[in-house]
């Protein structure tokens, strides 16, 4: 240690850090904090601020550099990180303070607590008091980055323009602090009351949210420039709620692995279940982790879009108008619509599909036998049915009862694409159960998380071979569990730690092309299998 007053609770640390590769997709900044805590014992925390600054200096130095480190109300603090080994060097005078850059993970429990999933598509929040922990308010709004692209490649490659990571971070934190206004205004509070928040969203929108670069997330070896960031203080990315107020986002694993499912984690107490237990959340991706207290191993894989309503031609996202439920007569093939009402509760005419609509249609034309195992119609003389541009289809509702003045139907194209997705889903849960070496029968719950969790009808998804068939007690729908994980961590910050530790020792399977995969999924096509047998609850042909 230095001796000098200002710089008595500092020391430096050269550190050789392992490069990176798909082998350790250590986060840069991790990466040297791990290897200060392999000297020191401590593992420093990072202020947000400084993030860019020593990720750009590691990876400009080769990943050999000088780290120094203070202590300050949070704990040691990386306060600096210098090109090669400057060890010898002495410590600035002043540079002790930078330690108070990175605040405590705590808040008073006498003011407002905000909970933030940092969706791709939409921002949800909700808004409490922190002493009761009562919800005060909820809101949710559209994620403005759609403007620069719908998929977060898109969002990355815009980021790569001049000024475009910064157009892009205020977008986020205006959204932020719009909707936290807005709840506050409904529960006759102020955002000056609000003393904690707590985020979580994938990998590239905790970057984006925190103003980092993103453009090594999606290159080989896909190192972003943080995983694990330390508390920070709100005004540091922009916001303005209470002075002093801190924030936390939520630990992400890897690239494509992000704090909302570490969040999903925590909402499904899946850390700390006792037999081992399966959650998955559709969107862009399917996403499984399953585990127990002992252990816990993820995944991802292609599986979200189709199932979202996001290809097929009739798919709409569910918003007034939407068909979201299907109930077709045996006998007559006549179709009972389900539509999502106007706001003052009347009802529209159906102007699409969402994806709850589209499943259950699937499942009720395979269960009244209009449509074969492999999804091709059979009653090709019934006027519902119909030769399209892209094959044989059914009208769901016709031109004259539609909100759009045309045809709502579904092609055998459309089917296939959503087969493929519903088999992939299976695949996904099957291959990674395989290589943990349990069966669904092992599972003692099933967590469905997401929009998708919410209107999904286990039935449905079982009849489909899109969910393995299990007692239904056993499925539990969670609905926004980000969300719900970002709630629990608000009220109970002291967890931070236990979370943390959950990301450390989660296990990440990457899901080769292999043959053996390429297999179960060919099988999974069909409705609801190939072999019957796994799904003994739906109702086989004669």
């Amino acid at each position: 240690m230095n001796t000098e007053a200002d710089v008595s609770d500092c020391a430096k640390y050269y550190c050789e850090l392992i490069l990176p590769s798909l082998g350790d997709n250590t986060a840069t900044v991790d990466r040297l904090c791990r290897a200060v805590a392999k000297q020191s014992g401590l593992r420093p925390l990072a202020p947000v601020p400084r993030l860019m600054a020593f990720a750009r200096t590691i990876r400009e130095a080769g990943h050999r550099v000088t780290a120094t480190v203070c202590l300050g109300a949070a704990g040691p603090v990386l306060v600096e990180v210098e090109p090669g080994d400057a060890v010898a060097a002495p410590i600035a005078a002043g540079l002790a303070a930078r330690a108070g850059e990175t605040p405590p993970g705590l808040w008073g429990q006498s003011d407002l607590g905000v909970a933030l999933d940092i969706g791709s598509t939409h921002l949800q929040a909700s808004l409490h008091e922190l002493a009761s922990g009562r919800e005060l308010a909820r809101g949710t709004r559209l994620n403005p980055q759609a403007q620069a692209g719908a998929d977060i490649l898109s969002r990355i490659h815009a980021a790569a323009a001049p000024g475009g990571l910064a157009q892009l971070h205020q977008m986020l934190v205006q959204a932020a602090q719009g909707l936290i206004a807005e709840m506050c205004v409904r529960a006759g509070r102020r955002s000056a009351e609000v003393a904690g928040l707590v985020a979580a969203g994938n990998t590239t929108m905790t970057h984006f949210f925190l103003g980092l670069d993103v453009q090594s997330i999606c290159r080989e070896p896909y190192i972003p420039v943080v995983n694990r960031p330390a508390p920070f203080y709100a005004a540091d990315v922009g916001l303005a709620l209470a002075p002093g107020a801190v924030a936390w986002a939520l630990p992400n694993v890897g690239s494509y692995f992000g704090g909302d499912l570490v969040a999903g984690i925590v909402a499904a107490d899946l850390h700390r279940r006792q037999k081992p237990a399966l959650l998955v959340d559709v969107g862009t991706n399917a996403e499984v982790v399953v585990g127990n207290r002992d252990w816990l191993v993820a995944c991802a894989g292609a599986a979200g879009p189709a199932l979202e309503s996001g290809v097929a031609k009739m798919g709409i996202l569910a918003q007034p108008g939407a068909i979201e439920g299907v109930k077709i007569d045996p006998t007559t093939l006549e179709p009972t619509l389900s539509i999502i009402p106007n706001p003052d509760g009347s009802l529209p005419r159906p102007k699409g599909l969402c994806g709850s609509g589209l499943l259950q249609l699937l499942a009720q034309l395979y269960l009244t036998r209009a449509m074969d195992m492999r999804g091709k119609f059979r009653l090709h003389s019934h006027p519902r049915i119909f030769k399209s541009e892209e094959g044989w289809a059914y009208i769901v509702a016709p031109a004259a009862e539609s909100g759009t003045g045309a045809d709502i139907y579904v092609d055998e194209v459309e089917i296939d694409v959503l087969l493929r997705s519903k088999a992939a889903m299976y695949t996904i849960l099957r291959t990674v159960l395989l290589e943990v070496g349990l069966e669904f029968s092992d599972l003692s719950a099933f967590f469905v998380a997401g929009a998708f969790g919410n209107v999904i009808d286990p039935d449905t998804a079982i009849t489909l071979g899109m969910l393995p068939d299990l007692p239904r007690e056993r499925f539990v729908p969670l609905g926004n569990s980000s969300l719900a994980g970002c709630q629990k961590l608000l009220l109970e910050p002291q967890t931070r730690p236990q979370v943390e530790a959950v990301a450390g020792r989660l296990t990440y399977l990457e899901l080769n092309v292999n043959q053996a995969l390429m297999n179960r999924f060919s099988a999974a096509r069909f409705i609801p299998h190939t072999d019957t047998a796994r799904f003994p609850s739906v109702p086989a042909w004669h």
